[in-house]
Formats: structure tokens, sequence, C-alpha cells
């Protein structure tokens, strides 16, 4: 005897199909839904904001553009100072200015960029930290404030021709959070920095002179040499042409290469110049 499955009735069997084809579609169809914050799930990098210091800024219809860093930087031309009315009232980075600290305002430079700067009619030096935006008049290089220009010796006459040499290449400050990443982070106090950190540690070399021909250079490297000095003879670009500087190695302190700078200008190099490296 052969066993035959009984037929479904009609209306079951369309019933049945009808699942079934609903069921398929549903499977393939089906997607995963992406949540936000889970594992897996990437989203696009937001770029840092540039802090306000660093942007482009313009005064009395010139624009002027800081540079990221103060690595290398040198720079001759007229400083001054400024006091009252600035006195008390806020710098460039928030700050406020203080007449009588350790500060001084630049165009370019970053932020809490360390100078040292040298009176070339005088002979005497001292070290800065930028924290403000000038001097915006011609030939004018850098604003001091009332303490540093007086270490200068340039308080009577106002102005006074310099060199300046970037101590440290500060990095511009970090943009200031967002309001929600700042609710999503912790709240840390801000610092204040220091007027000065100690630099009395590093590689000190005094120029003692600039020549158009590197034969000239190595002439006088070689009368140092002969003292027992370590002389380093560097070429680099100047009002468009290529000179060699020689430069000596003065100490590790800079409490003591200043002091050999100043032999080194009593001995003659009246435009002896200190710099770091």
């Amino acid at each position: 005897m052969i066993l035959r499955p009984l037929p479904l009735p009609w209306p079951r069997f369309v019933l049945l199909c009808l699942l079934l084809l609903v069921a398929v579609i549903g499977f393939g169809c089906a997607k995963k839904v992406a949540v936000p914050g889970k594992p897996g799930v990437t989203k696009p990098s937001k770029k840092k904001k540039m802090p306000a210091t660093q942007r482009p800024y313009v005064i009395n219809g010139t624009t002027y553009y800081p540079i990221p860093s103060a690595h290398g930087y040198e720079e001759r031309g007229l400083a001054s100072w400024y006091g009252h009315p600035f006195h008390g009232r806020k710098t460039a980075n928030g700050e406020t200015y203080d007449m009588y600290g350790d500060t001084a305002a630049h165009k370019t430079l970053p932020m809490n960029t360390i100078l040292s700067v040298k009176n070339l009619e005088n002979g005497r030096s001292t070290v800065v930290r930028i924290n403000d935006r000038g001097p915006f008049v011609d030939e004018r290089i850098i604003d001091l404030s009332h303490t540093k220009a007086r270490e200068l010796g340039i308080i009577n006459h106002g102005t006074a021709r310099v060199e300046i040499v970037a101590l440290t290449a500060q990095q511009p400050e970090e943009a200031p959070k967002t309001a929600a990443a700042a609710q999503r982070a912790p709240v840390k106090p801000r610092v204040k920095p220091a007027p000065l950190p100690d630099f009395d540690k590093g590689n000190f070399y005094v120029q003692v002179g600039a020549f158009e021909k590197v034969e000239n250079a190595r002439i006088l490297a070689r009368a140092f040499a002969k003292r027992g000095r370590d002389v380093i003879i560097q070429q680099y670009p100047a009002a468009g042409m290529n000179l060699y500087r020689v430069m000596i190695f003065a100490s590790h302190s800079l409490a003591q290469a200043k002091r050999y700078e100043k032999e080194l200008e009593a001995a003659g190099f009246r435009y002896a110049l200190l710099l770091a490296r």
C-alpha cells in the first residue's frame, strides 16, 4: 500500500506561501544600523582650531601673518618700549600687561617665545618673553616693558638698534576646547606661565665676525682655534648674499657665556653677539 500526503486545503496553502515570501524579503532587506558611540563606528576627526594669536590680522591697512615657530629666528631693527596707558590692560594672549615685568611685544612671533635682546649701541643685553603684538611703527621690531628697556639703557632716548635671537622655539598655544568638548573632558585649572624660566643651561656661542668670503672667515677661525677654542663657521643668507659667520663656543652656562661676550668686546670685537644653538 502506498501512503500519500494529504493535500492541504487551498486557503491554508496560499497563506503559508505568503508568509514564506514575506520572511525571505524581510531577511534580504534587513540592514544593520550603526549606533553612535558603539565600537567600530568611525567618526571624521575634527581639525584643531587655530589659536586667535596665530591668525592673520590687520593693523592700519597692513596684514600681519604670525609664524608657526620661532626656531632659529634672528632679527635686527629698532626696539622701543611702552608703559602707560597700556599698563594694566589686556595683552594679545589675554594676560594683564605689567610694564615692570619681563615681557615684550612682537608682530609675528608665537606667544611665549623667549628672546635674547641685545642693544647694539651700548652692548647691554636682556631676556624677554613675548605676550603681546606690536609695535606697529616703521623699522621697530620689538616693544619692551619699562623694566627691560631700562636694563638696555633706552628709556631716555626711547629707541635703540637691537639684535633679537630666539632662545626657545615656542609652538603656538593650543586652541581652546569647544563647549561640548569641555563638558565631556575634565576641567583643568589654567596655569599662568612663569615670567621667565631658567635659561642658564644650553649651548651658547659668540659671533665674532661675518664675511662675504669664506677665506676671511677661516683666517679668523684659525686664530681662535690656536687659542684652544671650539669654532664654527656657518653660512647664512643676508641682504641678498651669502655670508660666513664665525662663532666661538662660549659655555654651557648663559651667565658664563655673557661674561665671555663682554671679554671679546673689550678685546676689540665690538659687534660680538651671543647666540644659542
